[in-house]
């Protein structure tokens, strides 16, 4: 593999110095080596038996056919925005015969739930616990947030989303209440459980509704992925109306995170943001090789075997199906390859990545005006944040919102969260990358010119770039994709309009991507024991580490 400076000069520039030849010795050389070289053909032909093509090879023979129709594709789209998103608004309003929450509340219910994992899960797990406590016609408390996993944050609710606006928000919807009413005189403790994960209304009803009946207050323990993905449509259109409006963060932090978008847009008129999933822990649990040979290979052994549960890895079986993240090097060239030139000003919203500035000198190479939270605060602007991993998680989540273009490395939850919440404002465009088609070309980077490079990757990332339709409704994670509050501007359609309407981006055909993080599989039982095994414990603090 080449070094990055190595690779930055060799695709960019392609071109090698020759020395100068006698043109009479070059005719006759060339003429002998043709008659060698026809001979040794004919020889082989008849003898040799038939060659199987090396897969790779194709590929790179593939690239260099294609010709100029993809790049002349990817100068007609515009770089900063989806010409289709006029087309499309974000709509959440409830139906008519959604009743209001006065008129269905069973004033003897109280729903409590404990999320856990990083800020975008606990985001999921709230989300869920109003619509659960909409179809239990129950009143919700104030939902808890995780403060005892990996992320180790002692952040309360109110300490990272304005609590008074998310109770005013749903009090059509759904009654909220800061915390549980004493009863007869004392604190009330709520009958701890749990329900399977992708649990539906049904499911809910079943095994709630009886409980509820008998205990009048339940807390939903480990409450993450509990709710199914396909609902009727005013239940999805609730999600989105929490989601989207009622989950508003603090002030403190939406005034931070404002001052670091100010400061990327007083730089540059446009910018990308990239969300980079390259600690390693997440490294190690992925089983992939990311290039860093001998070293790499023990330091994240190393780290594998804190978990006893973890599968033996198979690197080259990972990359194929799409499950290991791109590296900064990669994201790089895949952005390089869409248009976007050196001048592209870049904020990184990252942990701690593995190789530290030697992994990131690469990206920094193709993309020079690279910043992020760290580097645009001034003095002492990040310490009342600096020690809670949901608030700088949350200043992130803002700057990447507000970008131009989002780009993620990995399939977690904060990458599905922002794609939908992109989706439902406007379209703006989100990138995710093709890992299971882009391995393959990264693979053979070397062996191929900078343009047969550029050829082939607007053609593998249609259907990942953001566009409207582009994934089908109902499939993929819904918060990655809410089609249910997604819908069509006809009035902006029947205008005249000088822009195509023709969809930029083939519909993909490989839309609901394995995601890096495999889900737990929740139980069966009518209810959970809150008890869990030491494995099961295991995998659950790894689903929490990575997933976000």
């Amino acid at each position: 593999m080449v070094s990055a400076a190595a690779a930055c000069r060799r695709f960019p520039m392609g071109l090698s110095r020759r020395r100068p030849h006698n043109p009479y010795r070059l005719v006759h050389t060339t003429y002998a080596a043709s008659v060698v070289i026809l001979f040794l053909f004919c020889v082989l032909y008849f003898l040799a038996p038939t060659p199987v093509v090396d897969d790779h090879v194709h590929l790179v023979q593939e690239s260099l056919n294609l010709g100029h129709s993809n790049v002349e594709m990817m100068r007609r789209r515009d770089l900063w925005r989806s010409k289709q998103a006029r087309f499309y608004h974000g709509c959440s309003n409830a139906s008519s015969k959604f009743a209001k929450a006065d008129d269905v509340t069973n004033p003897n219910r109280y729903l409590s739930i404990a999320t856990s994992g990083g800020l975008n899960q606990q985001r999921i797990g709230i989300i869920d616990a109003v619509v659960a406590a909409r179809i239990l016609n129950a009143t919700l408390v104030v939902p808890k947030l995780d403060k005892k996993s990996y992320w180790n944050d002692v952040s309360s609710f109110s300490d990272i989303f304005d609590l008074d606006w998310f109770i005013s928000n749903l009090k059509n919807d759904v009654k909220v209440i800061k915390q549980l009413p004493q009863r007869r005189g004392q604190e009330w403790t709520p009958y701890r459980m749990r329900v399977p994960r992708k649990c539906n209304e049904n499911c809910y009803i079943n095994r709630l509704v009886p409980v509820l009946a008998k205990k009048h207050a339940i807390e939903l323990t480990k409450f993450d992925y509990r709710l199914s993905n396909r609902l009727d449509e005013d239940l999805q259109k609730l999600r989105c109306r929490v989601n989207y409006h009622a989950l508003k963060f603090t002030d403190p932090i939406l005034d931070m995170g404002a001052r670091l978008v100010h400061r990327m847009r007083m730089r540059s008129r446009h910018y990308i943001a990239l969300h980079l999933r390259f600690e390693p822990d997440m490294l190690a649990f992925s089983g992939c090789y990311y290039g860093g040979g001998d070293q790499e290979r023990r330091d994240l052994d190393k780290i594998r075997r804190r978990w006893k549960t973890l599968h033996n890895p198979n690197p080259d079986r990972e990359r194929r199906q799409g499950r290991c993240p791109l590296t900064p090097e990669e994201v790089g060239l895949l952005l390089r390859a869409l248009g976007y030139d050196r001048n592209t000003y870049i904020y990184v919203a990252s942990g701690e990545v593995y190789g530290g500035e030697t992994t990131l000198a690469p990206l920094k190479a193709l993309f020079p005006h690279f910043y992020s939270k760290d580097t645009l605060a001034e003095q002492g602007e990040l310490e009342p944040f600096i020690s809670f991993s949901s608030r700088m998680a949350a200043l992130d989540f803002i700057v990447c919102d507000e970008s131009d273009i989002f780009v993620t490395n990995n399939n977690g939850n904060m990458a599905r969260i922002l794609a939908g919440r992109r989706r439902y404002f406007g379209h703006k465009p989100t990138i995710r990358p093709n890992a299971k088609k882009l391995y393959k070309l990264f693979l053979n980077r070397n062996n191929m010119t900078w343009e047969a490079f550029t050829s082939y990757v607007p053609t593998f990332q249609k259907g990942f770039m953001g566009e409207p339709k582009e994934v089908e409704p109902g499939r993929g994670a819904f918060h990655e994709n809410p089609a249910s509050c997604i819908c069509e501007n006809i009035d902006a359609k029947t205008k005249p309009s000088n822009t195509s309407d023709e969809t930029e981006w083939l519909e993909s055909e490989d839309e609901d991507e394995t995601a890096i993080m495999p889900e737990n599989k929740g139980s069966t039982s009518s209810i959970e024991d809150d008890s869990v095994s030491s494995s099961s414990t295991e995998e659950l603090e790894l689903n929490d580490l990575f997933s976000d």
